[in-house]
C-alpha cells in the first residue's frame, strides 16, 4: 500500500467522531477498506449506530490463531477552543497528525489492519489466520470486546495483539483487573434540628467505610504480583445531601479497585457484599452495591511467542512490563484457554485523552511494517 494511502486511512477514521458511541461509521469504513483488497468482514452490533467488525484473513494451511484488536471509540474531546488543530479536522504539522484518537488509538486500529491488508496485498505466506476484532466501547464499559467473547469471536486466539499505545519502546504482558462500583445508602430525610426523625445516609456510609476497609486491606495483603504490586481500592467520588439544615436521604460513593492476577475479582465482590450485609443488619436504611463494570486481570508470559515476534521484527529487544490500567485484554481473558499477549502501539500513553492529542507519522507507518513481519514471523512456527 502507498504510503499516501496509508496516512489518508487514518485521517479519514480521526474524522470520524465516534466519542463513546457511534462507531458503526468507523467499522463500515473498515469493512469497506478491506472489501477493496477481497478480505471478508462482518459486522457485530452492541446497539444502534454501535457496531464491532471482525474480519479474518486465512493462510494457506492449518495453524495459530492471531488476534489483532483495536477500538472503535474515543473520549471526548472537551472544549474544542482549547485545542490549536479541530480535534476532528486530522490535520497535519511537522510530521505530527493531529486530533481525538489519534494516539488512543486509531493509529494503533489502522496500522494493525493496514498490515493485514498487506499480508494479502503481498502474497506473504504464513500459517493458520489473522482475525481482527475491532471493537466498540473500550472507552467507557468495554462492551464490545465482552459481547465478541459472548459470542465466540475469540475462542480460538492463540495469541492477541491490542494496538493501545505503548511506544516502540515497551510491550505490555500483563495488566490489572478493574472493578467499578458504586454504594447507594439510603435513609429518610428530616430537619437537621430533629434528626431522631429521619435516617441519616450518610452516617450509613461512614458504618459501611469503616466495615470494610479492613476486608479490603485483608485482601490487599493476601497476595503481591512482582510487577504490578498489590490489589488496591480506591474511593474516588461521593454525593448526597440537599442541604445543610437537612438530614441526608441519599448518598453515593463510587469507587474502584485494581486486582493483580493472583487475586479474584470475585473475592473482592464478595467482601463488598460481606460488608454490605454487616452493615444492613444495624442499620434502618438500606446500603446496596450497584456494579459498574468487573473486568479481571490478565497475565501471559512475560516473554511469550508472540513478544519474541515483535522483538524480531522491530530489530530491538524491547522490554516487556505490566501496567495498572486496563485494555479490552480483561474481557478477552475470559475465553477458555492461554494465549500470548501483548499490548503494543505507536504513540505514548501520556498523549491519550488530551488537548492537541497526536501521534508522529513516522511512528505510525514503522507500526506498520513491526506488525506485518510479526504477523508472518508468530505464524511461521
Amino acid at each position: 500500500m502507498e504510503k499516501n494511502k496509508k496516512i489518508q486511512i487514518l485521517q479519514d477514521i480521526i474524522k470520524i467522531d465516534s466519542v463513546n458511541d457511534k462507531e458503526t461509521e468507523v467499522a463500515e469504513y473498515l469493512q469497506n477498506l478491506l472489501a477493496e483488497y477481497a478480505i471478508d468482514s462482518e459486522l457485530i452490533e452492541y446497539a444502534p449506530n454501535r457496531s464491532s467488525i471482525v474480519a479474518v484473513l486465512e493462510g494457506s494451511r492449518p495453524g495459530k490463531t492471531l488476534g489483532i484488536s483495536g477500538h472503535l471509540d474515543v473520549v471526548a474531546a472537551g472544549d474544542e477552543d482549547e485545542w490549536t488543530y479541530p480535534p476532528f479536522a486530522a490535520e497535519i504539522v511537522d510530521g505530527k497528525l493531529y486530533g481525538r484518537g489519534a494516539t488512543d488509538m486509531k493509529s494503533g486500529l489502522a496500522a494493525l489492519v493496514i498490515a493485514m491488508i498487506e499480508m494479502k496485498e503481498n502474497n506473504v505466506d504464513f500459517a493458520g489466520k489473522i482475525k481482527l476484532l475491532g471493537t466498540v466501547g473500550e472507552e467507557v464499559g468495554m462492551y464490545g470486546s465482552k459481547q465478541l467473547v459472548d459470542e465466540g469471536y475469540a475462542d480460538d486466539l492463540d495469541g492477541l495483539i491490542i494496538g493501545e499505545p505503548s511506544s516502540i519502546k515497551q510491550i505490555i504482558y500483563a495488566h490489572k483487573g478493574s472493578i467499578q462500583y458504586e454504594i447507594i445508602s439510603t435513609g429518610r430525610s428530616a430537619h437537621s434540628s430533629m434528626p431522631e426523625l429521619g435516617i441519616d445516609a450518610l452516617q450509613q456510609m461512614v458504618d459501611y467505610i469503616n466495615i470494610s476497609n479492613p476486608k479490603y486491606q485483608a485482601l490487599e495483603d493476601s497476595a503481591e504480583h512482582p510487577a504490578l504490586g498489590r490489589t488496591i481500592n480506591v474511593n474516588t467520588v461521593i454525593n448526597g445531601g440537599d442541604q445543610i439544615n437537612s438530614v441526608p436521604a441519599k448518598v453515593v460513593l463510587k469507587a474502584n479497585a485494581r486486582i493483580i492476577p493472583q487475586a479474584d475479582n470475585d473475592q473482592f465482590v464478595a467482601a463488598i457484599n460481606e460488608s454490605l450485609e454487616e452493615v444492613n443488619k444495624s442499620i434502618e436504611g438500606k446500603v446496596e452495591l450497584n456494579m459498574l463494570q468487573n473486568n479481571p486481570p490478565v497475565e501471559s508470559a512475560q516473554n511469550n511467542d508472540l513478544v519474541e515476534s515483535i522483538r524480531k521484527a522491530a530489530g530491538k529487544d524491547i522490554k516487556s512490563i505490566s501496567m495498572a490500567g486496563a485494555t479490552d485484554a480483561s474481557n478477552f481473558g475470559r475465553i477458555d484457554k492461554d494465549f500470548d499477549l501483548a499490548i503494543f502501539g505507536p504513540g505514548e500513553l501520556e498523549r491519550s485523552h488530551i488537548v492537541d492529542e497526536y501521534v508522529e507519522i513516522d511512528d505510525y507507518l514503522n507500526f506498520i511494517d513491526i506488525y506485518r513481519a510479526s504477523y508472518t514471523d508468530y505464524l511461521s512456527h
